[in-house]
């Protein structure tokens, strides 16, 4: 489309300069010559400017496409990133959850060889310290799940308006 606005400046330039030398005297000599050069230099410089005004608006909304398109781009990887993230938090979580359960169960069949050996004291102690280790652990899940979920009603999503032209 600009191309086609810059070649309709330069065919009304050539028509305009048909018409003025259709128009001058058939003398060329002297200040003939003069009267068909000066409008065409201010037509020259009229159309240098008209020209000059449509490369600046072209060269300003492409690098706004540019910019709205880098933006894009770097949202996406952004997106991308935070799933990425997401996803290798999960599996961490996961692996340690089986941790601690597996430790959690360890201590419970201590304190359960405890009961056997009729030693009551030290298993109602590593009962007692699996229960509340696990509690802990508990609340301490909740709270965090808690907290993202507050983090993600904070969460503001700017959105710039896309004008079209």
């Amino acid at each position: 489309m600009q191309l086609f606005k810059f070649f309709m400046g330069i065919i009304l330039v050539e028509l305009v300069t048909a018409v003025l030398f259709y128009l001058s005297s058939g003398n060329l000599e002297g200040t003939g010559l003069l009267q068909l050069i000066v409008p065409l230099l201010f037509i020259a410089l009229i159309l240098a400017f008209w020209f000059n005004s449509m490369a600046g608006h072209s060269k300003k909304d492409t690098v706004e496409k540019m910019k709205d398109s880098f933006a894009k781009e770097r949202e996406d990887i952004r997106v991308k990133a935070e799933k990425n993230i997401a996803r290798e938090a999960k599996a961490t979580h996961a692996k340690a959850n089986f941790k601690v359960g597996a430790a959690f169960a360890g201590v419970l069949g201590v304190g359960a060889l405890f009961v056997f050996a009729q030693m009551m004291t030290a298993a109602l102690l590593t009962l007692t310290a699996a229960g509340g280790a696990a509690t802990g652990y508990y609340y301490r899940g909740k709270r965090l799940a808690k907290r993202e979920a507050a983090l993600k009603q904070l969460e503001v999503i700017d959105v710039k308006a896309i004008e079209s032209k």
